[in-house]
């Protein structure tokens, strides 16, 4: 079955999500988190990529971004991983493969879902059990986001910027969210749009998302189409 295409737009942010193969660990020491972060501010520069939010996780890596190019997401990704991947079997003395395949990606509907998404980037070590509190992990975007830590790393996107009119009074904003868990229901969604290389947000903006770029932005209904029963000869041209 032929991969998915992307649905990548102009300004238009993304989650992405790229896996260890097999799911296996791809950061083994803090050096290796270290160096990636460093790496992919370089690569974000060098693309015009702006991080919103992300966490590295031990076996997966998961980002917020936007760009003014629909391609730069994609271009980041790919110099990025390589660099990496250079990186580990240089230092651990392996060869081949780190990466599960493509990175998995999907456009979020900023004022529904952007903040939600952020919240589910950066509470992915308390759900892996990890840390009590966002704030415990050293690399996640939380502590820039919500405690105000300098990370040059970090662009604030408009919808987090517009939750006050300070530095101070952002954060304080940011962390009354997570006073509150996410919906079941808003976790399971996003994590089927991105896993599917769909659009999360409403069906407008699916449709919006499928108008521009001409693809499918919503997962199709299972099973054979359902067969129209074809109307009575004498009908057909009846109103």
């Amino acid at each position: 079955m032929p991969r998915r295409a992307r649905l990548t737009l102009p300004g238009v942010p993304l989650h992405l999500i790229q896996r260890g193969n097999n799911r296996q660990a791809c950061f083994f020491a803090d050096e290796d988190y270290r160096l990636y972060l460093g790496w992919l501010a370089d690569h974000a520069g060098k693309t015009g990529c702006r991080i919103h939010a992300y966490v590295l996780m031990t076996n997966h890596v998961h980002l917020l971004v936007s760009a003014d190019r629909a391609e730069a997401p994609g271009a980041l990704m790919k110099a990025l991983g390589q660099r990496y991947v250079q990186y580990v079997n240089r230092v651990y003395r392996r060869s081949g493969t780190l990466w599960e395949g493509r990175f998995r990606s999907s456009p979020i509907q900023e004022e529904a879902y952007l903040l939600a998404c952020q919240r589910y980037i950066e509470l992915n070590p308390v759900r892996a059990e990890m840390v009590e509190h966002p704030g415990e992990y050293r690399w996640s975007s939380y502590r820039a986001n919500g405690q105000g830590e300098e990370n040059a790393l970090v662009r604030p996107h408009a919808l987090y910027e517009a939750l006050g009119l300070d530095a101070a009074s952002r954060q304080a904003a940011y962390r009354e969210l997570f006073r509150y868990e996410l919906e079941p229901d808003t976790v399971d969604k996003i994590r089927r749009a991105t896993n599917g290389n769909f659009a999360l947000g409403s069906e407008r903006f699916a449709a919006e998302v499928s108008a521009v770029l001409g693809r499918r932005a919503l997962p199709g209904k299972s099973g054979r189409p359902r067969k129209v029963a074809e109307p009575e000869s004498g009908k057909l041209f009846e109103e």
